[in-house]
């Protein structure tokens, strides 16, 4: 199985960092509200961004250590990667 660390920009411009296994159903469950508290209130959202990891253990290590990140880091990782 894979598994993801991703980022979701929302419709107010914010990110939204988090983990899954299947990026396509994760995008849809935050669009119809189920996703996390923060998103609900912000769709539509879009998953922008993702590396994939071999253990659910990396990918939720990751998304721990980039959502200690400042926004402008964060983007900065965004532009480095398109």
């Amino acid at each position: 199985m894979k598994h993801f660390f991703y980022f979701a920009r929302c419709s107010d411009g914010s990110l939204y960092a988090g983990y899954t296994t299947n990026i396509q159903e994760r995008e849809k469950t935050h669009n119809q509200g189920k996703g996390a508290k923060f998103t609900a209130g912000r769709r539509p959202v879009k998953i922008i961004y993702w590396e994939e990891f071999e253990t659910q253990k990396e990918a939720m290590q990751r998304e721990i250590h980039v959502k200690k990140w400042n926004r402008k880091k964060k983007e900065k990782l965004l532009q480095e990667k398109l």
